[in-house]
């Protein structure tokens, strides 16, 4: 399924932009990214939906999230202990 896009206006001022030494491209791919990247720490947007909104690929999500300090996989200790529990369960064969 194709997804449509909309186009979304926010007003800022352009005292705003001057102050950022940014043009309102660079502004407003920014502004993309950063809301990606609060979206996905807040698990609202999974990696490749997020990355989608801020206009990369995975790959390259991946590694600004790695500029960032940010973890790509972020689970908590009850979700890492669900994960272990769920796989020692598997029957493994060698």
């Amino acid at each position: 399924m194709l997804d449509k896009t909309i186009n979304l206006s926010i007003p800022v001022k352009e005292s705003i932009l001057f102050s950022l030494k940014e043009s309102t491209d660079e502004f407003s791919q920014e502004l993309l990214y950063l809301s990606a990247l609060m979206l996905y720490k807040r698990r609202k947007l999974w990696l490749g939906k997020a990355a989608d909104l801020a206009g990369y690929s995975k790959i390259d999500f991946i590694y600004k999230l790695k500029k960032e300090a940010e973890a790509v996989f972020d689970y908590n200790k009850d979700e890492i202990d669900e994960i272990f529990n769920v796989s020692n369960q598997l029957p493994w064969r060698l």
